[in-house]
């Protein structure tokens, strides 16, 4: 009944319009790089105060979140520039489909996953909001270190041909980290002597500086192996939304179980989108009878990865709605949209301003509907960004992600960071080390060490508090065991008196 009653709020031509309105710009936030949804709702939060209307502007500062996290597929696809660091996982394999001239169907897959997705979690979220909460209130810091060391475990092990190229990236990406100042004893670590370091180094940064600036001048450094336009486009899709029956078969079990993976990341504190992502991909990749297809353009490394990204999202409100804790820094911005509004999230908000809240929770279903019916048309144009000449591409690629990167900071030493890393990124596709684990590492680092100084200092520095908690020890456990899963098919084959044919997907250097 209350989920119906909030129908009954945001069905009305008003918000029907605030809607529309925060699907759209999220939708373009999300193909821009170095503009998140986060920076635009801050931008916008002098606006709410003048619109004086908070379940309008709520339910626009969602759609612009919603939006967002479609939105950032699209660059990954075409152009292996992801808007957000979300859709990291989307780029490894939806740039290789564009390439091979399967543009239209990974943005397809992206498309309906997303909405298959962020359905079926909004029906979660109306379901479950409290008993999820009180399962991330039960989180102790020993369990989010161990839960940071499974993500980064199974991520290193896995999505490259190499442990030891793997483990060199997680490092970098840890070492990115940790630059700034420390967090428990206010000491600054790495800064070499730049004040701008202090604040340590922003996540749009690294992922423009190792997508979009990367990407740019390895093609730079190879003219001649590359044609004149970036991909020729399929000549037409076959099947509805350019997607054929053997896409669709492919593709709706990893919109299931990403959304299943993303959902629960997402209301966990200091989860977020990033973590199942790049689970949901490295599970599809196990999982997947066409294993040669993985890095060439498996539709499943698509379909995964954007279900979990936008399931992800309508976690994120379980705590943010229920307690008030924001676990992105999206929605850290969308708290101090309550607050200009004299809201306090949580049991009580429930209680006192129910038509906001279910208001809120149903127009994530108008607002999918929406996204689809903007986004499915809009392929036909997005793929045509293919057919531009590619030195004028990657130029606009590389001025763009300079201003975005310069428009986060307004600061010129975030450019030149950019820029390093571009270089080093270079390096990287050179010599085939994996990118996931720098995000990964760059993310998760300063959280992991935080929980885990966390942890000693309420033992008494006591490091048995690492294995007496259940959920703790299990997800450490789980860490080993998918450490060593990539040796089981050589333990096996040893076993059984011959080697596996092919080459590891774990530890063989060249």
């Amino acid at each position: 009944m209350d989920l119906l009653a909030g129908f009954g709020t945001v069905l009305t031509p008003v918000n029907l319009l605030y809607a529309a309105i925060g699907v759209t710009i999220g939708t373009l936030v999300g193909v821009l790089p170095g503009i998140g949804p986060a920076l635009t709702i801050a931008l916008l939060l002098p606006v709410a105060l003048r619109l004086d209307d908070p379940t309008g502007t709520l339910i626009m500062f969602a759609g612009i979140y919603a939006g967002a996290m479609y939105g950032g597929s699209t660059t990954s696809i075409l152009l292996n520039t992801p808007g957000e660091s979300s859709s990291v996982a989307t780029s490894i394999e939806g740039y290789q489909m564009a390439r091979r001239g399967r543009a239209r169907a990974a943005l397809a897959t992206a498309a309906i996953g997303s909405f298959v997705a962020g359905t079926i979690s909004t029906v979660l979220l109306a379901l479950v909001a409290t008993p999820m909460a009180r399962l991330a209130v039960t989180f102790r810091a020993s369990d989010y270190f161990a839960l940071a060391v499974l993500a980064m475990v199974t991520v290193t092990a896995m999505v490259g041909a190499s442990l030891v190229r793997g483990l060199m990236s997680l490092t970098f990406g840890l070492f990115l980290g940790l630059i700034g100042l420390d967090s428990l004893t206010g000491q600054a670590r790495f800064t070499f002597g730049v004040p701008a370091l202090l604040d340590g180094v922003d996540i749009v940064t690294v992922i423009v500086g190792l997508f979009a600036i990367g990407e740019t001048l390895y093609i730079a450094t190879r003219p001649r192996d590359l044609p004149d336009t970036v991909t020729p486009l399929e000549p037409g899709g076959k099947g509805f939304a350019w997607l054929g029956k053997a896409d669709w078969a492919r593709s709706w079990r990893p919109w299931l179980r990403g959304t299943a993976l993303g959902f629960p990341f997402g209301a966990l504190p200091s989860g977020g989108a990033e973590i199942p992502t790049f689970v949901s991909y490295t599970l599809e990749k196990r999982r997947s009878k066409h294993p040669r297809e993985w890095g060439n353009g498996a539709i499943e490394g698509v379909a995964g990865p954007e279900a979990a990204n936008n399931a992800s999202f309508s976690g994120v409100l379980v705590p943010l709605l229920t307690l008030g804790i924001p676990t992105s820094a999206t929605a850290a911005v969308m708290l101090a949209a309550f607050g200009y509004f004299d809201l306090s999230p949580g049991p009580q908000l429930f209680e006192k301003s129910p038509e906001l809240v279910w208001g809120l929770i149903a127009s994530l279903f108008i607002g999918n509907v929406m996204l689809l019916a903007l986004n499915l048309p809009m392929i036909r144009v997005w793929v045509k960004v293919l057919k531009i000449p590619r030195p004028l591409l990657y130029t606009g690629i590389l001025v763009f992600a300079t201003l975005g990167v310069y428009a986060v900071s307004g600061n010129i030493v975030d450019v030149f960071i950019a820029f390093g890393i571009g270089v080093i990124a270079v390096f990287m596709r050179r010599f085939e080390f994996p990118i996931a684990p720098v995000i990964l590492g760059l993310i998760l680092g300063p959280m992991m060490e935080t929980q885990f100084r966390r942890a000693l200092l309420l033992s008494d520095n006591d490091l048995t508090v690492f294995v007496r908690r259940p959920l703790t020890l299990i997800l450490l456990l789980l860490a080993v065991a998918a450490l060593g899963l990539p040796h089981l098919p050589r333990l096996i084959a040893r076993i059984r008196g011959r080697e596996p044919a092919g080459r590891l997907a774990f530890g063989d250097e060249d």
